[in-house]
């Protein structure tokens, strides 16, 4: 399994991951040209080598009509007195000016979904609607380049699995366009809910809101380096200078070991109606549940009762296990940890006498299984007014 590990020991800023993902590019120049032609008025992009504590890398640097933004540490904060500063922006405008560039409707997507959890986080943190948000730092357009140019080369790189370390926050405060903030600032702190991450004795922020947005949207799981087979290693490399250096490692190699670390949540009911709980059932489905399921059981007294079973991400624990005391009656949950192994999957669409039927292929460990779309057969089998099985037999024929 082609695999992105993404090591933030020293945080992570959108231009730090953009600059370690361009790293592993094939086509450095082709994604600055593009960058550089997307339609955002007035940016510019360079890259350029940069070295810490003796290390090369690549920084990034993104320029709004010859301007360069940067988080100001308070400690530092006489080093940046002329400091330019930039209009607000809402999610509205965000979401047209994204939509007008010259990048795929995937990068799109990508890039508006990252906004989203932004606009979130800052919408929980003033206690105003979302649509009511007006973005400060991350509202600018060397913040929207920062997040293209994460979601443009992970279009190009494609891997298919992306994992993280925990994340280093920092310490200190940071000064911001609401005052002085304690490190990690506030929108931040709520995008790495759920995320592991640590402080440390570095004063200084060292994961932006930007960061932590891009982290949450594309990694699938934080965790330990995994075995991987290393194919090629990139430094991007942030603008401050720290004891240690100031850059996010990303690698991208071969995974063999499909393995995950999971929990499972489980709590049994004898007073729900079926109703209920399969609205409980749908409400972990949509936040993220791997997989729910019931199972009939007897409990004391002879007493006929559900046991409800959720598999989920490590992480993502407490808030499944939050939503199950939400949506049920159960008192309690159990938590067991696991692991379960898996087959790298993907999906490709085949052309049949009943029209075009997706399969989805899985394979792994010496094993390799294909099994067609259900949605898929039903609907083929319904347009031509034939059976699931006619439907079936055919694909088992190609």
């Amino acid at each position: 399994m082609k695999t992105l590990y993404l090591e933030c020991n020293m945080g992570a800023a959108g231009d730090m991951l953009m600059a370690a993902l361009l790293e592993l590019s094939e086509n450095k120049q082709g994604f600055l040209d593009k960058m550089n032609h997307l339609g955002l008025p007035g940016m510019s992009l360079q890259a350029s080598p940069s070295v810490k504590c003796g290390i090369q890398g690549t920084h990034v640097s993104v320029k709004i009509n010859g301007s360069e933004e940067a988080s100001i540490d308070v400690q530092h904060e006489h080093e940046h007195e002329h400091a330019h500063e930039h209009s607000h922006s809402s999610m509205h405008e965000i979401e047209h000016l994204i939509s007008g560039l010259l990048v795929s409707a995937r990068v799109k997507e990508d890039a508006i979904a990252v906004y989203h959890l932004i606009a979130a986080a800052e919408s929980h943190v003033h206690g105003a609607a979302m649509d009511q948000i007006h973005f400060h730092e991350v509202g600018t357009l060397d913040a929207i380049a920062d997040i293209i140019g994460v979601c443009l080369l992970m279009e190009q790189l494609a891997p298919q699995r992306v994992v993280a370390s925990p994340i280093h926050v920092g310490s200190g405060f940071v000064r911001c366009a609401h005052g002085v903030l304690p490190v990690p600032a506030p929108a931040t702190a709520y995008l790495l809910q759920g995320i592991p991450c640590y402080g440390g004795n570095i004063r200084g922020e060292l994961c932006t809101p930007t960061g932590a947005a891009l982290l949450k949207h594309f990694v699938s799981a934080f965790s330990g380096m995994p075995v991987l087979k290393i194919e090629k290693i990139g430094y991007g490399m942030g603008s401050k200078d720290f004891e240690a250096a100031n850059c996010v490692r990303a690698f991208i190699g071969e995974t063999t070991d499909t393995s995950q670390e999971i929990v499972e949540l489980v709590c049994n009911l004898d007073d729900m109606t079926p109703e209920a709980l399969g609205f409980a059932q749908s409400v972990l489905f949509d936040e993220g549940a791997l997989d729910v399921f019931i199972t009939p059981i007897i409990m004391k007294k002879g007493r006929a009762a559900m046991m409800l079973t959720c598999l989920a991400k490590t992480e993502k624990a407490e808030t499944m296990a939050a939503l199950i005391l939400k949506h049920t009656s159960t008192i309690g949950v159990r938590q067991h940890s696991c692991k379960r192994y898996i087959l790298s999957s993907n999906y490709e669409t085949v052309q049949t006498e009943f029209g075009p039927i997706q399969l989805k292929k899985s394979c792994g460990y010496g094993v390799c299984k294909a099994k067609a779309e259900f949605d898929d057969v039903a609907r083929a089998a319904r347009e031509h007014h034939v059976t699931i099985a006619a439907v079936l037999k055919t694909l088992q024929q190609l």
